[in-house]
This record gives structure tokens, sequence and C-alpha cells, in this order.
């Protein structure tokens, strides 16, 4: 799609001409621009003419779904097309004193309010990889067979899975049933929740960008969370308090954050293969 056919694409879906339009920085699979229209809006737009199918589609739903649990802000959906997303133009702002404990309070409050399975009913993306969401009965079951597994495959057939990897994963995937952990019910996952993914706005309060959503262990999200920094303890601690976890939840970080690496593995190979071994290796496999 050309500058300009992306330009009529936004005009037509929001009813309004563009004014201005500037290129925003951060994003590394998708272009992204500021846009004032010309009844007053700003708005913001992400665009990829190589976009996969329904990528778009799929993080629009996602980004509802997590609005519709009212428990931190994300930013709305104004349009979306095949190539193009539109959302509310959100300005980055600083944190606010009570930043770290509203994330913590409301990242608690968002995963208690649930799902209705372990999955979702449609697949999405992680990054510019599929994520399939088939619905399976058990934690376990999800995370083995729709989590796991597809990253390590897509590792063995792009000649990035080490032997270490493949010994790793064949003594730890028949073992999960024993080490997820106790029993819980599915969260709502924002699913890809690094530091770059938790904004503050022009209030100085949270606001959550680019899920990847599911139903799924709340664990997951904690750990993407820790294995890259950029969350305080004071995060942690208000989550805690809002939402006990088990006392042995500490050593299940590495178990949920081995799907990540294994993303970064497929996205990027290079120390990300030793990065799941290690893990691996914390986690007896």
């Amino acid at each position: 799609m050309t500058r300009d056919a992306l330009l009529a694409a936004v005009e037509a879906a929001l009813g309004s001409a563009v004014a201005t339009w500037n290129p925003v920085a951060g994003g590394d699979i998708n272009a992204a621009h500021e846009a004032r229209l010309a009844d007053g809006r700003m708005v913001f737009v992400k665009s990829n003419p190589g976009a996969p199918a329904g990528m778009f589609a799929a993080e629009a739903r996602g980004l509802d779904w997590l609005a519709e649990a009212r428990a931190l802000r994300v930013p709305a959906v104004l349009a979306e097309g095949p190539d193009f997303l539109v959302l509310e133009h959100i300005a980055p702002g600083r944190r606010g004193p009570a930043f770290d404990e509203t994330l913590g309070r409301g990242l608690a409050a968002l995963h208690r309010s649930g799902a209705p399975g372990f999955g979702l009913d449609h697949d999405n993306f992680i990054g510019r990889l599929p994520q399939a969401n088939a619905p399976l009965g058990s934690w376990a079951d999800f995370y083995r067979q729709r989590r796991l597994l597809p990253q390590l495959r897509m590792a063995v057939d792009g000649g990035r899975a080490s032997p270490a990897m493949r010994r790793g994963f064949d003594r730890l995937l028949p073992r999960l049933e024993d080490i997820v952990g106790p029993p819980e019910p599915p969260a709502r996952l924002h699913g890809d929740l690094w530091g770059g993914n938790a904004m503050a706005d022009e209030r100085g309060q949270p606001c959550l960008i680019d899920p990847a959503v599911y139903g799924g262990h709340r664990e997951v999200d904690l750990g993407m969370m820790r294995l890259f920094g950029g969350f305080s303890a004071r995060v942690f601690a208000a989550y805690a308090e809002a939402f006990p976890l088990p006392p042995d939840s500490e050593g299940r970080v590495p178990l949920h954050q081995l799907y990540f690496l294994m993303v970064h593995v497929n996205l990027f190979g290079g120390s990300y293969v030793a990065s799941v071994e290690h893990a691996l290796a914390r986690l007896g496999a």
C-alpha cells in the first residue's frame, strides 16, 4: 500500500481528511504515525503493507478484550484494515507517583476478570509470529501444545534448535502436568507484557499496548515482566497484595519465561538459544 493509498483508507475509515501525518519512532515490525484529522481529532496509526493476513484485526480484537475488563487503560480501537490499525491517540507522559501501585493492582484485576478457558476464540500473533489459541482443557496441555511445541518445531525447521535445547524439551514436556503449579482458573492475559508495552499516559497512569491476548496462567504475564526488566519491585508487591501468588510460584518463573525466550529464538536467534538452554537447566531439563 502506498502512502497515498494508506491515507485514503484511513480517511475513509474515519470520515475525515488527514491534515497532518508525522512518523513516530519505536516499532520494529510496523510503521507508526500520529495523524491530526481535519475535524481536530488526533489518532495513532500502525501500518504494514506486508502484514500477515488478519494481524491488525487480531490486535484490534485483543485490545477490545482487554478493555472489557475495565482494569487498566488500553487505547480505543477506531478503525482497522488489512494493512493498518487506527487507535486512540495517547500522548506519552511521565510516570506518576502511583504508577507502579496502579499497574500492579490493575494487572491483578485484569487477571481476575478471567477468560472462558485456556485459549481464545481466535488465533492471533506475538510480534510477527502466529500464535495458535484453540482452547484446551488444562493449562499444561495448552502450554505444551499451543505454546512450547509450535515454537520448538519452528526452531528445528529453521535450524536454530541446538541439541541441548532439543534434549531439554524432550525431558521437560512430559513433566508439565507436575510442574505448572496448583490449578487456577484461566486469567485474562496481555500475553506480551515487556516493559515497552506498559506506557504512562498523559496523566502519568499506566496504559497497556500491543497485546497478544488469550486465557492462560497469570504467571505468564508476570514472568515476561521479569524477563527483560522495566518494572519495579513495587509493581509486583502491589500485585501480590491484590492477588496473592502460590508460595512456590518463584520456581516456575523460568517455565513461564520459556515461551517468550523461544519466540525470541525464532525472531532473532543468537544468544537466545543459550538463554533457552539455561532456563531448561533451571527446570531440571
